[in-house]
């Protein structure tokens, strides 16, 4: 029997996207004992696969999905563990997988954040603060909203790895449609 590495990555990264989910719904944090083996785990098997080619394009795919999150990082939208878990996810899915990885979170992290909204009455009040972030960034750059920060208790707060989980698992689900 021959595995199939187009079904190994994206099932292999849809289990470290649950487990992140699960550990930043509970703790609010997504935790370096899983990030960093994740990381590992990831080039090992695009290495087993691919050999060295397969590894650095596996790490080009992890530094491209971790420096788009970092931007968001930066200026204060989403918390380290997310960019530590996209990276994982990226060097576990590979270099075909990432645009499908990054545009069904983003589709996922919008879904989730309308529902958090309207579930907790603060739709109004989100849609509000979304156009003062936009205000925020265009004149301040990537510095941090004051209020409006993911330290920011008294705001709503979406545990991102949720989104993140949600587009690895549907492109995995993708994988096996093919």
């Amino acid at each position: 029997m021959q595995i199939n590495p187009e079904f190994v990555y994206p099932a292999a990264a849809s289990v470290c996207a649950a487990m992140g989910s699960i550990t930043d719904v509970r703790s609010r944090r997504v935790p370096n004992w899983l990030t960093g083996p994740s990381i590992l785990i990831g080039l090992a098997l695009h290495f087993a696969f691919g050999g060295w080619h397969g590894m650095f394009v596996a790490a080009a795919a992890g530094l491209i999905c971790g420096a788009i999150f970092l931007v968001f990082f930066i200026a204060g939208g989403m918390g380290a563990g997310d960019v530590k878990l996209i990276t994982a996810i990226g060097c576990l899915v590979g270099m075909s997988n990432i645009v499908s990885v990054l545009a069904l979170t983003a589709i996922a992290g919008g879904v989730m954040a309308v529902a958090l909204a309207v579930s907790r009455g603060q739709l109004k009040q989100t849609l509000f603060n979304v156009g003062a972030l936009a205000s925020h960034h265009t004149t301040q750059g990537l510095k941090p909203h004051p209020e409006l920060n993911v330290l920011n208790k008294n705001t709503l707060r979406l545990p991102y790895a949720l989104a993140i989980a949600a587009g690895t698992i549907i492109t995995f689900y993708l994988q096996g449609a093919r």
